[in-house]
């Protein structure tokens, strides 16, 4: 099971990001959560075989149609982090 923090940067809240990545991970079978952040940017915390995670990753760094990506910076999660699965949003 592999787990990542991902930080995207741009133009990526009021565009239906945090929806976007529901359905995606969803459909992806992942397990986290979503969420805004001050800084303007969405913190998405996700857990999933290794195949799906790079598929989120690539889904992410392009966004929905209004979103602008300028950047998406991946980190580890703690394996002892619990993730809610299915994925959710906060």
């Amino acid at each position: 099971m592999a787990r990542a923090r991902y930080l995207v940067r741009g133009r990526v809240q009021g565009v239906g990001f945090r929806w976007f990545v529901l359905q995606e991970a969803e459909r992806l079978g992942l397990g986290g959560v979503v969420r805004n952040l001050r800084d303007g940017s969405v913190e998405v915390l996700a857990e999933g075989g290794p195949e799906a995670m790079a598929e989120l990753e690539r889904t992410l760094r392009c966004g929905p149609r209004l979103a602008r990506v300028d950047d998406v910076e991946k980190s580890d999660v703690p394996h002892d982090m619990n993730l809610p699965k299915p994925f959710g949003a906060s």
